[in-house]
């Protein structure tokens, strides 16, 4: 006989992700899953597998849900566009629930300890993948004239995930939507655009 489901997989893992998001990986227990989730350990195990197996579940469903702005940013018309799009997704997605402020990702990556490696690897793999990503959206820009020659591409998607991930850091530790949109505005009205966009900026 098949297992009969007692509960919602579904409703079960975005608890299971709210957790992990206010928590980390390694600061979640599995008291305070069974706990969020309503599921009994057992439930859990059978339906998600292990801890690191919910939490790469957890994360696939973070990234389908709420992360859908990142690659949307790709497909802005220009460089400025696509910064603007990023942060100001960053920005929405780092203050979007006080019980949860900051990014999944990064707040996992830094808590973990050598205990979690495989976790800390794998986050880190991704965020390499979004950051080469936008390497390539920079160099097509400057292919297109977009961006000036003096432009360096790589150092320009380090420059723009690093300050998205600052905004999460700042954001977990209490810095107010204001403060963090203040931020995003002195980044766009520096950033290397065409001649043609910063007249429109202005």
């Amino acid at each position: 006989m098949g297992r009969h489901k007692q509960f919602d997989e579904g409703e079960a893992l975005d608890a299971a992700l709210a957790v992990f998001w206010q928590k980390s990986y390694e600061g979640a227990s599995f008291d305070d899953l069974t706990k969020a989730t309503g599921v009994a350990r057992p439930g859990l195990y059978a339906a998600f597998g292990n801890k690191a197996s919910l939490f790469g579940k957890a994360l696939d469903l973070y990234q389908t849900k709420y992360m859908c702005f990142m690659t949307e940013a790709l497909d802005a018309p220009t460089s400025l566009k696509v910064v603007e799009h990023m942060l100001r997704g960053a920005l929405a997605l780092h203050t979007l629930d006080a019980a949860h402020p900051g990014c999944l990702g990064i707040n996992g990556a830094l808590a973990c300890s050598d205990d979690a490696e495989a976790i800390r690897r794998e986050l880190v793999r991704r965020r390499e993948l979004a950051q080469a990503l936008l390497a390539q959206r920079f160099e097509r820009a400057k292919a297109e004239d977009d961006l000036p020659a003096w432009v360096n591409p790589a150092h320009s998607a380090f420059y723009v995930m690093t300050v998205s991930q600052g905004m999460a850091v700042q954001a977990k530790a209490g810095a107010s939507k204001d403060a963090l949109a203040g931020l995003v505005n002195h980044v766009l009205s520096t950033w290397p655009s065409s001649k043609a966009e910063c007249g429109e900026q202005r």
